[in-house]
């Protein structure tokens, strides 16, 4: 048993929490949080590169058009309040097969050819597992750009995790790269 003294507005409250009754919730509500930060060269402008984020066609054949996923649904409203939906059912190869995996994203800052702040909320079978801060940062790097992505997340039970983010987030960076590339 543990005891708590409180004191708030100048009262003590007296509470006792047993501590096998904290173990339960804390297993019961584990929550991971995790900030990673990439960083990638493109040999492009920083213009050009902040349009295959902004523009609809561009992003969607890099980001949404995945060989894990079958695509349900895409759209992007790239403004400041606007939302990005993509929805997907995951292929037999993938270790989730059959779920359906929304990634539903909303745009709080956008500076154009600079920077784009989103949170985004990543949800499985109608359940929640994970809602994060991203952040992307678009900086002159001679004649190319510096693409500095930092995810701050929160992942609950069930999730994909830190790990399997951060490479999911790798793998997009490389398909822009790619597009980039051909463009």
């Amino acid at each position: 048993m543990v005891k708590y003294e409180l004191d708030y507005a100048g009262e003590v409250v007296d509470s006792e929490v047993s501590t096998s009754s904290m173990e339960t919730i804390m297993s019961e509500s584990a929550i991971v949080h995790d900030t990673f930060t990439i960083e990638n060269i493109y040999p492009s402008a920083p213009a050009k590169v902040f349009a295959a984020f902004a523009e609809r066609d561009k992003k969607k054949h890099w980001y949404a058009e995945s060989p894990s996923f079958e695509t349900l649904e895409y759209d992007l409203d790239f403004t400041v309040g606007g939302q990005e939906v993509l929805v997907g059912k995951m292929l037999p190869s993938t270790p989730v097969a059959g779920a359906v995996l929304k990634w539903t994203s909303d745009y709080g800052e956008i500076a154009a050819d600079d920077r784009i702040v989103l949170s985004q909320a990543v949800d499985m079978n109608d359940r929640r597992i994970s809602c994060s801060l991203v952040t992307v940062e678009f900086l002159a790097a001679g004649a190319g750009c510096l693409v500095r992505l930092t995810h701050q997340a929160a992942f609950f039970e069930g999730s994909d995790g830190p790990e399997m983010r951060k490479m999911g987030w790798q793998a997009l960076l490389a398909n822009l790269g790619k597009d980039l590339s051909t463009q």
